[in-house]
């Protein structure tokens, strides 16, 4: 699933191709039945991002898109030979030269700004990690109100702190040396602090690189960078997220 690094390297790629300039905007499948030519027309005015949702401001209405397992957003030139089918196309929003378009994903959806402010989806979102004004005393306290919860999958919870997944949870985990299968209680605010001050800067690593570099997740087997013992992995929480650590540097005890 996308995290909040690459949904941010999506809008400011958005907003580079075709923000501030009248776009034809069309849609097939998803898009039709979300009404996206209700955008057609409009100027793109800015480009949003709230954790892993994306939110695209025409005016009063906003294009909401979440990318899920599978979604992406591709920049091309008009004209230029998708890489994916046509098929799979949600909503195209072509400018002069440029186009955006978002491929897939389960959630395309058109608001008004009224809409927007009390989306129970949206509300609902903790802070994120990403946005310029985070603030980690809140998301320690989001944190707290679920003390019972191994941290590896309070990590991922959105209801605490927006944008973080199964990447940069094993990652941030693994930087801070902090187990990903202690309860969130066993932890203190300065050791919580460190485990998402790593999360935020490995994810603004990658917003500004385009890419990251795992140090141990999908790495099974593989020695651990810092200690040589093999890196393991098992499911975790009810969805069964596959975590990712060292078991030497991350001990629970």
């Amino acid at each position: 699933m996308a995290e909040g690094d690459t949904i941010l390297r999506a809008a400011r790629r958005i907003e580079a191709a075709v923000g501030g300039q009248r776009l034809l905007v069309a849609g097939s499948n998803r898009g039709r039945a979300a009404r996206v030519e209700r955008l057609d027309g409009s100027n793109l005015d800015r480009v949003e991002t709230r954790g892993k949702h994306l939110l695209l401001h025409f005016g009063d209405l906003v294009l909401h898109s979440h990318l899920g397992m599978s979604g992406s957003w591709q920049i091309y030139r008009r004209g230029e030979r998708w890489r994916k089918p046509a098929s799979t196309a949600w909503v195209t929003l072509g400018a002069e030269k440029m186009e955006a378009v978002q491929f897939g994903g389960p959630t395309l959806r058109v608001l008004g700004a009224s809409q927007l402010r009390r989306d129970p989806t949206l509300a609902r979102l903790g802070p994120d990690i990403l946005a310029p004004d985070f603030d980690d005393a809140g998301a320690i306290q989001a944190l707290r109100s679920v003390p019972s919860l191994e941290l590896g999958e309070a990590l991922l919870d959105q209801r605490l702190i927006a944008g973080i997944g199964n990447i940069f949870k094993s990652e941030a985990c693994f930087l801070a040396k902090s187990s990903p299968w202690r309860p969130v209680a066993e932890y203190s605010d300065d050791e919580l602090r460190e485990v998402l001050t790593a999360a935020r800067r490995l994810m603004q690593e990658s917003v500004a690189a385009g890419r990251s570099d795992p140090a141990v997740y999908r790495r099974s087997g593989h020695p651990c960078p810092a200690c040589g013992t093999p890196i393991a992995a098992r499911g975790q929480g009810d969805a069964n997220r596959r975590t990712y650590w060292c078991p030497r540097c991350q001990r629970d005890i």
